[in-house]
């Protein structure tokens, strides 16, 4: 097995050293071509080729790391690298970066090459309350941070949930100031967000009494005897009308309803049929009219003539 760049070999040009230059630092935004979304909401930067090259030649520590500073204002930050696309002794940053680093549009940075501590814990501070409206803010940062590569302490990171974008402080990380999040189990905790108020517990309190005094029972009974007073509420109508003004029909416009004789003689399983109906007066009486029998008085008919008949008319 060998071994290659390590002390006494004798190819002093893989000896290890560190990058270091300077570059123009130029926005995201400002980058030409199409909008790159995926670096204004991550931890890295898009370099030239140059820098590809001349990092390739270096033994540096991988996944490549980098320190940027703006010496003027003796502000640092911490990154990694996403493409080596950049215009030759331009870098490209994201928004928060630039902001952090209180740089401006074409300023120079000093990028170097680095090597940091697999982080242990880390501590975020949310800059407005509205990130307690998230329902679980730790499965959303953890999401967030698969695209950066280092967290800096005192840095102000941004996170995008639901076409919202949430600033994060780094309040404290271990086990250094900075440290890189690739692959690796960190416990995270918040801080209150700037601006939170605990909630006003001083109704709560008043009803704490001592021994002597009433319960907190029959203080809420009697507060509530004060106000409360079942039934009290006024009536509506699913139909709209007002109360009192129920709908009355007038009794001229009634149909009068004739009714029969009920047949007080009815006998339970039986069925009668009635023959001869009971006519009905406008009185309500009844005359019974029984029409006098007589069996077998109709005329009979026949369907064919007698012949005797039938040679009378043809005589005629």
């Amino acid at each position: 097995m060998f071994h290659f760049g390590g002390p006494g070999m004798d190819f002093p040009e893989l000896g290890r050293h560190p990058f270091n230059t300077q570059y123009k630092a130029f926005s995201v935004y400002m980058m030409p071509g199409q909008e790159r979304h995926d670096v204004e909401r991550g931890g890295k930067i898009i370099m030239p080729p140059s820098a590809l090259d001349t990092l390739t030649r270096l033994n540096i520590v991988y996944p490549m790391l980098f320190k940027l500073s703006n010496q003027p204002v003796n502000r640092v930050t911490h990154c990694g690298v996403l493409e080596f696309i950049a215009d030759e002794n331009n870098i490209y940053l994201p928004h928060w970066m630039m902001r952090n680093l209180c740089l401006s549009e074409g300023q120079l940075v000093r990028v170097e090459s680095t090597a940091l501590p697999v982080a242990t814990y880390s501590k975020f501070q949310a800059q407005h309350v509205d990130f307690l409206d998230i329902h679980n803010p730790k499965a959303v940062l953890e999401n967030a941070l698969r695209t950066y590569a280092c967290l800096t302490q005192g840095d102000v990171i941004a996170i995008k949930y639901n076409d919202r974008t949430y600033e994060l402080s780094v309040i404290e990380v271990k086990p250094s100031k900075a440290v890189s999040i690739i692959e690796c189990d960190m416990n995270v905790e918040f801080e209150s967000p700037i601006g939170y108020k605990e909630p006003d517990r001083s109704q709560a309190s008043r009803y704490e009494t001592d021994s002597s005094g009433p319960s907190v029972e029959a203080i809420i009974e009697a507060e509530r005897a004060k106000t409360f007073s079942a039934f009290s509420g006024a009536g509506r109508r699913l139909d709209g009308r007002k109360k009192g003004t129920e709908f009355r029909p007038n009794p001229r416009d009634l149909p009068t309803v004739r009714r029969g004789i009920p047949n007080y003689d009815y006998v339970s399983g039986t069925l009668t049929f009635i023959r001869n109906p009971v006519p009905i007066t406008d009185d309500n009486s009844t005359t019974t009219v029984e029409p006098e029998f007589s069996p077998f008085s109709g005329s009979g008919r026949k369907l064919r003539e007698p012949k005797a008949t039938k040679r009378k008319s043809q005589r005629k």
